[in-house]
């Protein structure tokens, strides 16, 4: 418990200290108006109170990443727990702040137009389609997920929650952002609060025996390279190019820039406790359970995990009300997603957004291409596992890209870079190294590549460094 004290202090600590170095870092134009307030539109620019901006972020973000990704990486050790603190603090939490603000002082700019301002237009029409495709496997992962534990719970049939759940995901998408998302969001945020808080307090009250960081970072549960594998299990948790596509939803729905970094820095400082919190409980669960369940021979999966935590620890109200708390999560990070693939879509194309017929223009293909992946993941038997892995490395390129836009916008405005361009190489050198290391990728093709992943990351990472160099001395004559 000592570990997981200290983990959970530093975060806390880091959110004080670290975010607000990179505040004054960025020095933000608090007198400048923002998108909201300069031209609202009654549908996606929009002021809402700060504390709506806050919690609706934070669902936002908060998918099945800091929860499901969390409880994988546990079987790392106490490894996991380091990088879900410094990974959030130096990467994650910098990541969502400096990209949810850029966009704010850039009239609400999708990610992919702040991709194209700062790394160039042909970058920016690759990456458009990139972050669509990815926003559009968010929506369907996030139906699966959800609903396969909903079904568990009610004894219903998948297919009626999954039919549920994307009904409302349509909705969300279509109607203005004050209908439904940001009406039903605080009453989503209560029972997740409830979950985390309620896991953190049977923490300190049942204090487990978990492993401490000087008894050694392995553990007997994970046989796959720590680098980069944990670096990508735990994405949301750490740090998440996903959380960028989301940033200017509420960069459009802000009052004034001074709460940028309780929205953006503090939800994903909030999100690593989260993840901290069932990390910690995972390697309770294993130390007690072992990683395979006996009456079936399979993996425990994180939904299994989850639920046995939440009914062991929390009794029955508390079991439904976390749960509930667990399918809210990715159910509302999915509804987002695809409001975000709509908008960045309607950007591209120059489409205004006020009127029913123009949205409903762009989300229908969006839907039909939303259902076809979920219509695979739920027919091929390896379908959801499959698009998953897809998801977790498209996801971490995704703050690849965004990170090294980030570290040129800084470099440009003559502010201090390194604060993103050391992440930029870390993610840089994980989604490299993972190519050569996953067995979806080259490591079943190449198996003796899994030995020099770590070294192929790195020179990945150093190319990227001298591109960045290169650059620079080009941009300064």
């Amino acid at each position: 418990m000592i570990t997981f004290s200290i983990a959970l202090l530093l975060l806390i600590v880091g959110y004080f200290v670290y975010g607000s170095f990179v505040e004054r870092v960025l020095s933000p134009d608090h007198n400048k108006k923002t998108p909201a307030v300069a031209h609202p539109d009654g549908v996606d620019f929009l002021p809402l109170p700060s504390w709506r901006v806050f919690m609706i972020q934070f669902l936002n973000i908060a998918g099945l990443g800091p929860i499901f990704g969390a409880i994988m990486g546990a079987k790392f050790g106490t490894a996991s727990y380091l990088w879900i603190v410094f990974g959030t603090i130096f990467a994650g939490a910098v990541h969502d702040f400096l990209s949810g603000m850029i966009s704010l002082s850039n009239d609400g700019e999708s990610l992919p137009q702040i991709i194209g301002r700062y790394l160039g237009q042909k970058t920016q029409k690759a990456f458009g389609i990139f972050a669509i495709i990815l926003m559009v496997l968010v929506g369907a992962v996030f139906v699966s997920g959800p609903a396969e534990i909903l079904a568990s719970m009610t004894e219903w049939n998948p297919f009626i929650w999954i039919t549920i759940i994307f009904i409302y995901y349509i909705l969300a998408t279509l109607l203005p952002i004050d209908k439904i998302i940001g009406s039903v969001y605080p009453v989503f945020a209560i029972a997740l609060i409830f979950m985390a808080l309620g896991l953190l307090v049977m923490l300190f009250v049942n204090r487990p025996e978990l492993p401490e960081m000087w008894n050694g970072f392995g553990t007997k549960y994970e046989t796959s390279p720590l680098f980069p594998m944990m670096f990508i299990s735990i994405a949301c948790g750490a740090i998440s190019g996903f959380h960028a596509t989301q940033s200017p939803l509420m960069a459009r729905c802000m009052k004034s820039s001074r709460i940028g970094r309780p929205v953006f820095y503090g939800a994903m400082v909030t999100e690593g406790i989260v993840a901290l919190i069932w990390a910690a409980v995972a390697t309770y669960f294993f130390s007690v359970n072992g990683t395979i369940d006996e009456a079936t021979g399979k993996a425990f999966s994180g939904a299994a995990v989850a639920k046995s935590i939440c009914h062991d620890w929390l009794g029955s109200f508390g079991y439904v009300l976390a749960m509930l708390g667990i399918v809210v999560a990715p159910i509302t990070s999915g509804d987002t997603a695809l409001r975000s693939a709509r908008l960045m879509v309607a950007d591209t194309l120059h489409m205004e957004q006020r009127s029913i017929p123009r949205r409903l223009l762009v989300s229908i293909p969006l839907f039909i291409l939303t259902i076809c992946i979920l219509a695979y993941s739920l027919i091929d038997k390896d379908g959801f596992a499959i698009i998953w892995r897809y998801f977790a490395w498209c996801n971490q390129t995704l703050s690849v890209f965004t990170l090294w836009a980030i570290t040129v916008y800084l470099y440009l405005n003559h502010k201090l870079y390194y604060i993103t361009l050391l992440p930029a190489m870390l993610m840089t050198a994980v989604c490299t190294a993972y190519i050569f290391t996953a067995p979806e990728c080259l490591g079943s093709q190449l198996p003796w590549a899994i030995d020099y992943a770590g070294l192929i990351g790195g020179v990945a990472a150093i190319i990227g460094l001298s591109c960045f160099i290169a650059w620079t001395k080009k941009a300064k004559r």
